[in-house]
């Protein structure tokens, strides 16, 4: 006997991110959050071209189908592919079947001109139809005229904004300098030193906070509608929910896993219509957070997305997963030999 739940989503993620798996060490060893940045995730994402895009995204898409994950809500940077970059991801995980938002992370980190030309990715790809939000990196890799520039162009292409807030210490004044910008429809990702309460969704990722060390963000503490991430660490949504209410139960004993599962519920406001998609699992009881945070191991078996099969007996049914596999060692392997 097999449980059917609606599809999954994954409320952030980094597509890109499906290649670092086994890149080269970094120049030095880091200690802090920004040097996590510095010598990992900026050394990486610089470094990526067209085909490590659609490779990484392709993989990634694959993988979260395998997972009962049906939708997802990407932040994308590449600094040297800017321009059609999101419509490559979009592209890719369209032919696996999988529902995308999308977001082009602004930065000032490449100066003024990389700011622009990030600006106007957002802008072709909303104006051209594409389904997202306008992406900006964070407000401390941002100057105060490009954060109000991305709050001004998601206002008139009627989207929010997708940003990282508060993830590190480098980024604690970010409450402050959002204040007057945050509006109802932004993702607000990670919030961990947040000083303040600011509208709009928080987008909890605990796999990845602890793994960088930052600390634990105490998502149920604010007032806001908290969506489940993982911040590129793949899309498995049952295995993050059991990590998500192990930490929140750490935090608070009297917790409930109904806590967590309102927030996979939760990514539902950005993909509606993946309550129509069907997975069936491996386990009988996995529409139940009570079941499903205290058993690991369960899989999905088949997914149904507009009535059509994308995953039986756990392999995807557009695409061949052992190429897709290949073509993304083979990009991983130029990746690692440009850092």
């Amino acid at each position: 006997m097999s449980a059917v739940t609606a599809g999954m989503v994954c409320s952030h993620h980094h597509l890109y991110s499906a290649l670092a798996r086994g890149m080269p060490a970094p120049p030095r060893q880091p200690t802090r959050f920004l040097e996590i940045l510095e010598q990992v995730w900026w050394r990486l994402d610089v470094a990526l071209d067209e085909e490590m895009i659609r490779w990484s995204a392709m993989l990634g898409a694959v993988e979260a189908l395998q997972s009962g994950t049906t939708a997802i809500v990407d932040h994308h940077e590449s600094p040297s592919a800017i321009d059609g970059s999101l419509s490559i991801i979009a592209e890719a995980c369209a032919e696996v079947g999988v529902r995308t938002n999308l977001a082009y992370g602004v930065t000032d980190r490449h100066g003024p001109d990389g700011a622009r030309r990030g600006l106007a990715e957002n802008e072709r790809f909303l104006r051209g139809g594409g389904r997202g939000m306008v992406g900006v990196h964070a407000a401390f890799t941002c100057s105060d005229h490009t954060l109000s520039a991305a709050a001004a162009l998601a206002a008139d292409c009627g989207v929010g904004v997708h940003i990282h807030v508060a993830e590190g210490p480098d980024d604690a004044d970010a409450g402050m300098r959002l204040d007057a910008l945050a509006r109802d429809d932004w993702w607000l990702v990670h919030c961990v030193y947040l000083d303040r309460d600011l509208p709009g969704t928080i987008a909890h990722n605990p796999r990845s906070n602890m793994n960088n060390g930052v600390g634990y963000a105490r998502p149920a503490s604010r007032p806001n509608r908290v969506a489940l991430g993982t911040d590129g660490i793949g899309a498995d949504m049952l295995e993050e929910a059991r990590l998500a209410y192990v930490r929140l139960r750490e935090d608070d004993v009297l917790a409930s896993p109904d806590t967590v599962w309102q927030w996979l519920e939760n990514g539902y406001v950005l993909f509606p219509e993946a309550r129509d998609d069907r997975v069936t699992w491996s386990y009988d009881h996995a529409d139940s957070g009570w079941h499903v945070v205290f058993t690991p191991g369960i899989r999905a078996l088949q997914v149904e997305v507009d009535g059509e099969v994308l995953l039986h007996d756990g392999r995807p049914t557009r695409v061949d997963v052992d190429e897709v596999r290949a073509k993304a060692a083979e990009q991983a392997r130029r990746l690692f030999t440009r850092l």
